[in-house]
């Protein structure tokens, strides 16, 4: 006699288990794919999570542009050829994860701010790129065999050349924001030997990379945080916030700016009105040729301040020197340029 049980039996903690592990729960909901959820997947990397935000990000990255660009500059008048310069990333992880993804042996150069705060900086140069650097300011045609070794005491003369024009330009890229005193102090091609900071100081990494040819390669700067901390405690991440405190303090404040901008130097031009030439007479110019420019020896010149024109002035002397006498402010391009062999100088 069979009873009716209106139950379900009861399933022991072992088939529960057994269950869960073939996948056969009809219950066990259904996860979408990266494909299926589209724009809503964002990637989070667990191991490096982003410690710099959005604007602070896209201000770092403004002032390692310039630097790239400027540095690029210099690098295609240096080296005679054409280089790219172009920022990676830039990025604050911690100084132990920054010597983990040097290469050993590596080509990086300690720098040390000497204002009395006792910081150092690391500028790390890729294999490949200390290699063409060293190969091009011997003479060479830009094309070295790439060597798996520490550079030599005088290869690393060569390569601290371009360093220490990095470090000028690196001083330079975050002086509106953060004043730096930078030097080079020494040479490490082992990335654990370099006692820069502790492993869990916070460091700003940029990573730059370099194309000339065939051979791209990176060029790291990395600066602590530390060095930078009033580019980082300040909300807009400029060198000057906007005055707070009582009157006084504000009128002190103020006379230090005006005492500031006052100092500033600014560059000032006299420039006489264009002067064209045929391809015939340039191609003609020799020592000692009298090159005729058209002008009246009473013409006037334009005074540029800053690269703009500002004033209308006249050549003359002061003394033993030469001058230019202002006589009127202008916003007035000058003429189209003037045709020389009209007599006058």
């Amino acid at each position: 006699m069979s009873s009716n049980n209106p139950n379900p039996p009861e399933t022991t903690p072992v088939e529960e288990e057994d269950i869960l592990l073939s996948g056969d729960d009809e219950t066990t909901p259904e996860v979408p794919s990266a494909e299926e959820a589209g724009s809503e997947v964002n990637l989070y990397d667990f191991r490096r999570p982003a410690r710099l935000s959005k604007d602070r990000k896209r201000s770092l990255e403004a002032i390692y542009g310039i630097l790239s660009k400027a540095f690029e500059g210099w690098l295609r008048g240096r080296v005679r050829d054409p280089m790219t310069l172009d920022l990676q990333s830039v990025d604050e992880v911690t100084y132990g994860e920054f010597i983990l993804d040097l290469p050993s042996p590596c080509a990086s150069f300690i720098v040390d701010e000497t204002r009395g705060t006792g910081h150092q900086g690391v500028i790390n140069f890729g294999q490949e790129l200390a290699s063409f650097f060293i190969d091009r300011l011997l003479g060479g045609a830009g094309q070295p065999a790439l060597f798996e070794r520490s550079l030599t005491p005088t290869e690393r003369l060569l390569v601290r050349i371009v360093a220490e024009r990095v470090t000028a330009q690196l001083a330079d890229a975050w002086r509106d924001y953060v004043e730096m005193d930078l030097s080079i102090s020494g040479f490490e091609s082992i990335p654990e030997m370099m006692q820069v900071a502790n492993s869990e100081d916070p460091v700003l990494v940029a990573t730059l990379m370099v194309s000339t040819g065939e051979m791209t390669s990176p060029l790291t700067l990395c600066l602590p945080v530390a060095a930078l901390e009033k580019f980082f405690l300040s909300t807009s991440g400029r060198k000057h916030p906007v005055t707070q405190g009582n009157p006084e303090e504000r009128i002190e404040e103020r006379k230090n700016v005006e005492g500031t901008l006052r100092s500033a130097r600014i560059s000032i031009e006299a420039r006489f009105k264009e002067v064209s030439l045929t391809l015939r007479e340039l191609a003609a110019i020799k020592p000692g040729h009298i090159l005729k420019t058209g002008l009246s020896t009473d013409a006037e010149l334009f005074i540029h301040v800053a690269g703009q024109k500002r004033f209308v002035g006249a050549p003359g002397k002061l003394g033993g020197h030469l001058a230019a006498l202002v006589k009127s402010e202008t916003e007035v391009e000058p003429d189209d340029a003037i045709q020389p062999g009209r007599g006058g100088l």
